[in-house]
């Protein structure tokens, strides 16, 4: 009897047990649950000539940024295939074995080819997706039209109770601006699948680009208990309800969303999201007008010494220029700044020169220099989609041009600014902002 993946696709092994913790592993991976890595090991036991089982676990390790470990895994996968022949489960390898080589734009080319062969190869079709995925680093400015348009061109092969395919089908539309469909699709998938962090996370984002803030703290404050501490996106979760606690103008329940779950002290997400959410937090934390309790810049920045010292991933590039301005390093800045210049003009750095402005435009504001941060920011305010990552966490930088526009004297550009965001998404702050500056 040929044993099957989740999604009904043949495994080159003979271990009925090792298929059955593979199934399980894949499906705690994509759903961003804890177990993963135990079930990949049982299946690697049971089978050690696993290919797939050895991919997913390199998968694994490269999530964590356990490079050295992602690289042995997939070297023993690759060579595990190269001798069995299955067409599908070498090109498998071979996508994997691209992207954590840091090889992406070939990745991405390889990834659209094997999922008109096999759409429902869910851990190959995760990559392109998500708020840090392959479109979203590809500094592509159409990377939201992107994730939607292929969720929607292999649609038609999953069942319609398919939790993941809902889940990041859902979070395709609700970045695309669809929130509506965005919203009902993540619900659903989250229902058919309760410990399921993406969908999870993916509903929270929907709702608070509705605006339903309130709502946005209900389902979080219900659901996140369920969830244990060890998994990678509890604190990123627990980021968006401190965001909304803040919109709501509630800065002490925002400030112990932080304490408990956010800061590097406490949380166990993956440094991407410790690093960018402990930096945003607190930046939107000051510029809002409240004070950054003291050692919360100095741990956040300590943290971020160990991870993304090299320029050249745009959007943790932003956040790592707001913790050194925060914290008056402002030679680190500046090196930052450079090399990715130097990067963009030898065509490396995917993004292109909307990195290398934002990072200027974040020192300007954290020295008042609101008139050159708008000049900064205005030329590139388009491109700012280009250095990925989601529509909330890249709210910060137009709250940033926002904040320059009502402290450099643009009030009448204040105003627009937010008239547009208000008709795009009713928001407690702006109506306040609002009044601010109508004043």
């Amino acid at each position: 009897m040929t044993c099957l993946d989740s999604r009904n696709l043949s495994l080159a092994t003979n271990s009925d047990l090792a298929a059955e913790r593979y199934r399980q592993g894949v499906d705690l991976l994509l759903s961003a649950w804890p177990g993963a890595a135990e079930r990949l090991d049982q299946a690697l036991a049971a089978d050690p000539d696993f290919a797939l089982a050895h991919a997913a676990r390199a998968r694994l390790h490269a999530i964590r940024g356990e490079l050295p470990h992602a690289r042995k895994r997939i070297e023993a996968a690759e060579a595990l295939v190269a001798r069995q022949g299955h067409a599908r489960e070498q090109s498998h390898v071979d996508i994997l074995s691209l992207v954590i080589q840091g090889r992406s734009a070939e990745a991405l080319k390889q990834i659209c080819t094997h999922l008109d062969s096999w759409p429902r190869d869910i851990l190959i079709f995760s990559l392109p997706l998500g708020a840090f995925g392959l479109f979203a680093f590809s500094g592509m400015a159409a990377h939201d039209q992107a994730r939607v348009d292929l969720c929607e061109r292999h649609a038609r092969h999953f069942e319609a109770d398919d939790w993941w395919f809902l889940t990041y089908r859902g979070w395709a539309h609700t970045e695309n601006g669809n929130l509506v469909l965005g919203r009902d699709l993540t619900q659903r998938g989250l229902e058919l699948r309760i410990e399921n962090a993406n969908a999870a996370h993916a509903l929270a984002h929907a709702l608070y680009e509705a605006g339903e803030i309130e709502e946005t703290e209900a389902v979080i404050s219900q659901w996140l208990p369920g969830y244990d501490c060890s998994g990678t996106l509890h604190g990123h979760i627990a980021w968006h309800a401190a965001l909304a606690a803040l919109e709501r103008g509630d800065v002490e329940r925002a400030l112990t969303i932080y304490t408990e779950s956010i800061r590097p002290e406490v949380s166990l997400g993956l440094p991407i999201n410790v690093v960018s959410d402990t930096a945003s937090f607190l930046w939107r934390l000051q510029a809002y007008g409240h004070a950054v309790p003291d050692g919360l810049w100095e741990e956040a920045a300590a943290y971020s010494e160990d991870y993304f010292q090299k320029p050249g991933l745009a959007f943790i590039d932003v956040h790592m220029a707001i913790l050194a301005a925060a914290t008056g390093d402002s030679s680190a800045l500046e090196r930052r700044v450079e090399a990715l210049k130097h990067l963009d003009e030898s065509g490396a750095l995917g993004a292109g020169p909307v990195a290398p402005a934002l990072c200027q435009a974040v020192q300007a504001f954290a020295e008042e220099q609101y008139r050159n941060c708008i000049g900064i920011l205005e030329p590139v305010a388009d491109e700012v989609v280009r250095i990925g990552g989601s529509g909330a966490q890249r709210e910060m930088v137009e709250d940033m041009r926002l904040l320059a526009f009502m402290q450099g004297g643009e009030a009448i550009k204040a105003r627009d600014l937010l008239d547009r965001r208000l008709h795009r998404r009713p928001s407690p702050r702006d109506l306040r902002w609002r009044e601010a500056v109508t004043r």
